[in-house]
């Protein structure tokens, strides 16, 4: 999948966009129509709970947007995958059924 990253208001270290690139990579499993996606990380300056993970995911004819919230952006990056397999099988079954 080509991923697009935007790091609001910081610089992101290339492991970590390697590590979140690999996660997303296997939702192609799921939903055999993913285009692309364009993820941001974000830095909150409130609570503890303070990095944010955003992605917008676009296949044929929708796009898909999760964004969720978690002490580090790899705990943030599992919950968003989580969540779009979720929405990518139930998508990919709309289609196909």
């Amino acid at each position: 999948m080509r991923a697009h990253f935007h790091a609001v208001n910081f610089d992101a270290d290339k492991k970590l966009l390697a590590l979140i690139q690999k996660k997303l990579d296997r939702l192609d499993k799921f939903n055999d129509r993913i285009i692309d996606a364009d993820i941001y990380l974000k830095v909150n300056n409130t609570g503890k709970q303070n990095k944010t993970v955003e992605v917008k995911v676009h296949i044929a004819g929708n796009s898909l947007i999760v964004s969720r919230d978690a002490e580090t952006f790899e705990k943030a990056t599992d919950l968003v995958y989580d969540v779009l397999k979720r929405q990518l099988r139930k998508e990919k079954e709309k289609k196909t059924g």
